[in-house]
């Protein structure tokens, strides 16, 4: 029997377990990959308060071996269900846990461009970890296709690796920081390409070109060894469809106490509805969550 099971390693997940474990509760963290989230393909964060230049890798680690330290389990399982009891049941790929409540903190996938050859050809040419791929192409033409801070942040990492580099955008403004995109055109070897979307994979084992088209619809071809996809995310909240409210994104509703509309559940991060989306407001949605964990566990009559 746990008090909290906290369903997300990434920064709200691993925080949730911090805050939970230093209130004396039996903490579990289930993590079907990696702990850290998205956050460990970034190469270097700034905005984080008190930790100026660190890495995702960094910074996951020290959060992941912080949670250990203060006792709280972390196991790496696929959770397929919850139940809505008042002892709640999750069922992973591997075990069944009891548990008094829940915070979901599953984070956010990332898109897919939903072409052909798309799958077929992933670590095959197409990647979406720029951070992790990357290596493999040095001195060879690439493209990132996207707009964010992911794309310009993969398109900046790799202008230090690739001999050319091509960022795709579908719109003719950037949503990512200004400072990064400054940094981008000061870049000889990135070509930036605006008002244009990929509209063709081409490869049989291997990515050989892409299509793009622009708002006018004219078609070019660009020779590529590399196609890095960045084009945002989606909350991964299928599982939790039919038990907590969903907005018309697929967002779990909650407000700031991070409280769903199901009594002992409850959301932290990114897959909550919320209008800012970083890594500050990941560990505080964590806090927040743990503390009205710990005081519903603790309102219990068993």
């Amino acid at each position: 029997m746990y008090d909290i099971i906290i369903i997300g390693g990434g920064i709200a997940g691993l925080t949730s377990a911090i805050y939970a474990s230093r209130a004396s509760k039996k903490v579990l963290v289930l993590e079907a990959l990696s702990y850290g989230g998205e956050i460990i393909n970034s190469i270097d964060i700034e905005n984080y308060p008190g930790l100026f230049h660190i890495s995702g890798v960094e910074l996951a680690n020290r959060l992941y071996n912080q949670a250990k330290e203060l006792n709280a389990e972390i196991k790496f399982e696929k959770v397929e269900k919850i139940t809505d009891d008042k002892i709640k049941e999750v069922v992973t790929n591997k075990n069944v846990y009891k548990t008094k409540s829940v915070i979901i903190a599953t984070g956010l996938k990332r898109r897919k461009l939903a072409l052909q050859n798309e799958e077929v050809l992933l670590g095959k040419g197409v990647s979406y970890c720029a951070t992790c791929d990357g290596n493999f192409y040095k001195d060879k033409d690439v493209a990132v296709v996207g707009g964010g801070n992911t794309a310009l942040e993969d398109a900046l990492y790799l202008s230090n690796i690739a001999k050319t580099v091509y960022l795709i955008h579908r719109r003719d403004t950037f949503r990512g920081d200004l400072k990064t995109l400054n940094l981008l055109k000061e870049k000889e070897n990135v070509k930036i390409i605006l008002n244009s979307k990929i509209t063709k994979i081409v490869g049989e084992n291997i990515l050989e070109s892409i299509e793009i088209t622009n708002n006018e619809n004219v078609i070019d071809t660009l020779n590529i060894s590399g196609l890095f996809i960045a084009i945002g995310f989606a909350p991964e909240n299928e599982l939790f469809k039919d038990l907590i409210n969903l907005d018309n994104n697929n967002y779990i509703i909650a407000g700031e106490d991070c409280k769903t509309n199901k009594d002992g559940i409850f959301v932290a991060g990114d897959i909550r509805t919320k209008e800012v989306r970083q890594l500050v407001t990941a560990a505080s949605d964590g806090a927040v969550a743990a503390t009205n964990a710990i005081k519903y566990v603790n309102s219990l009559d068993f």
